[in-house]
């Protein structure tokens, strides 16, 4: 999707990837262009190690791996995060994105399209290391009358199954960019469930989010500091936007209105959207980072995707609260929600919503890999 010039969090794991391990001869094309995808992400791989001490390497390249070898002993050592050769190599992949994710909606719902693969169960995106590919699955599913959105990831995971290696294209974010995707995706190797996007999504943003502001605390100058507290704040806000916006969008679509009476309301709702963003946007003193947003793809599509990473977010803050910042035993409280049927396990983190709620705790965070372009 879109490059956000402020933030840019770690995508959504390719749910492609892992299933072609068991996938057999269904969607053989599809999960064909997986497999080579990631093959040739591992194939330009090197050991950071290697790179570093390369008198051939560019110097500035050399001082961020130095810097990405501190972030990823920290993610082991303080989160609790597991160690092992992920993040340990590095692959210029010479583009932007390294895979493109389809999301897709039906006119009047914000339940999305889903996509069930093995290992990782049903999905909500389908991934393409190909922008073209992306986009000639995205014009099949219009014609069948789906809204739809691509977005661009930066990084993904594999669970554990392969050594991941930083890429170039989240390492080009900057440091702070790279510490969120590494916390991030490390997250997803300790605690994943499949079939609940969400879930999962939610869980390693939290993680994220906690590895932050440890990593803040003992590596960023006061500056930085400022900065970094600016951009929660901005995330924060346009979390509480996108937040209850999708409250009233759900509402439309599920009331006895006819078709036309919703499409109005629709194009009505989108334009309010449009407008409140505008005036946070000014509240920011005119900063832009999230036009791409809210420019002509704004879609129930591109609501799907924001609301990955957000919308349980206060849930595994609020339990993480309870555990004392005890990170360990976090993990171990959402191992046991993970074990839970998916009824059981919703009820769980509906009551800690409601906790975070009555404590004044909104969704905190937009995923930029699902911002725009």
């Amino acid at each position: 999707m879109r490059s956000r010039p402020e933030h840019h969090p770690a995508p959504l794991l390719p749910a492609a990837l892992l299933a072609v391990l068991l996938a057999g001869c269904s969607h053989v094309v599809y999960y064909a262009q997986a497999i080579n995808g990631h093959l040739e992400v591992m194939r330009a791989s090197r050991p950071i190690a290697d790179v570093v001490v390369d008198p051939a390497s560019d110097p500035t390249l050399r001082e961020q791996l130095e810097q990405v070898q501190a972030i990823r002993d920290f993610a082991s050592r303080e989160l609790a995060l597991p160690e092992n050769h992920s993040y340990r190599t590095y692959a210029d992949l010479e583009r932007p994105y390294v895979v493109w994710n389809v999301f897709a909606a039906p006119e009047f719902s914000l339940n999305p399209l889903r996509w069930c693969l093995l290992m990782v169960g049903c999905v909500s995106y389908r991934g393409y290391y190909d922008r073209l590919d992306a986009e000639r699955f995205a014009a099949e599913l219009r014609q069948q009358g789906y809204e739809t959105f691509i977005g661009g990831v930066p990084a993904y995971s594999t669970l554990g199954h392969f050594a991941d290696p930083v890429l170039s294209t989240f390492l080009r974010l900057g440091t702070l960019e790279v510490a969120r995707t590494v916390f991030h995706e490390l997250a997803h190797q300790l605690v994943f469930v499949p079939g609940d996007t969400q879930f999962n999504e939610s869980f390693a943003t939290a993680v994220e989010n906690e590895g932050m502001r440890r990593w803040m605390m003992v590596r960023a100058n006061p500056e930085q500091r400022s900065v970094f507290a600016t951009q929660r704040a901005r995330q924060a806000a346009l979390a509480r936007l996108i937040h209850a916006y999708r409250k009233e969008f759900a509402a439309l679509y599920a009331s006895d209105r006819t078709a036309d009476q919703k499409r109005v309301n629709k194009i009505r709702l989108f334009a309010a959207l449009r407008g409140d963003y505008a005036d946070l946007k000014a509240s920011w003193g005119g900063y832009a980072g999230y036009d791409a947003v809210f420019d002509d793809q704004l879609n129930n599509a591109r609501l799907v995707a924001l609301a990955l990473y957000s919308e349980l977010v206060p849930a595994f803050e609020t339990l993480l609260a309870e555990c004392r910042q005890d990170l360990p035993l976090f993990y171990q409280r959402v191992a046991t929600l993970a074990a839970l049927d998916a009824d059981s396990r919703r009820a769980a983190l509906t009551r800690l919503l409601v906790t975070a709620s009555d404590a004044g705790q909104e969704p905190a965070d937009i995923t930029a890999d699902t911002a725009g372009e």
